[in-house]
């Protein structure tokens, strides 16, 4: 039997172009731009949160936490996608991010936040291993929407981008209660 020729998803990947060695880098439609671009920032900064979230799911999560932090992977990879294709690029194959996205985080923070103690004062980051870095992921993502915000004052990046981020600081944040909750430790309650 003779081989067939790759199709494009079998085709390898390169992993060094060389085309980024004097920096700028190119953005999906072919447009080049300093690598500290404000957008390339942004993108880069959603990166590193979706890195964070893969050190909480090396902790070992539970059911209840480790599907929804998948998602959030998934859905942060397309977030990427989208702000690395500027909306003048005539690309269709980009799913935008829209406000309807954010929905299923709130009902996610509203399922969780039902089993959690309602809080009465602000708490201290920490806790259990799983806890600590879904906290850290929470400060990410807070860095991520400072970007996001920046760059959506000058460029148009859609309506969804930013309330994701917003939706998705809040469910880290119960996320991280949750894992000290089941890992029966105690929140520290901050002492002003």
């Amino acid at each position: 039997m003779g081989t067939f020729p790759a199709t494009r998803m079998q085709r390898r990947m390169k992993i060094y172009t060389k085309t980024g060695d004097g920096g700028d880098t190119s953005l999906f439609g072919g447009q080049r731009v300093p690598k500290d671009a404000l957008r390339i920032e942004a993108y880069g900064t959603v990166d590193e949160l979706n890195s964070v979230i893969g050190l909480a799911l090396a902790d070992g999560p539970d059911e209840n936490i480790r599907p929804v932090l998948l998602q959030i992977q998934h859905r942060l990879f397309g977030l990427g996608a989208d702000l690395a294709t500027p909306r003048s690029t005539t690309r269709k194959n980009v799913r935008r991010i829209e406000p309807r996205d954010s929905l299923p985080l709130e009902r996610e923070i509203d399922r969780l936040d039902a089993l959690l103690k309602p809080l009465h004062s602000f708490i201290l980051p920490g806790g259990s291993p799983l806890a600590a870095r879904l906290h850290f992921a929470r400060t990410v993502c807070r860095r991520a929407e400072r970007v996001v915000v920046r760059l959506s004052r000058n460029e148009d990046i859609g309506e969804g981008m930013t309330m994701y981020l917003n939706r998705l600081s809040d469910l880290l944040f119960v996320l991280a209660r949750y894992a000290n909750r089941s890992a029966e430790i105690p929140e520290i309650l901050w002492k002003p």
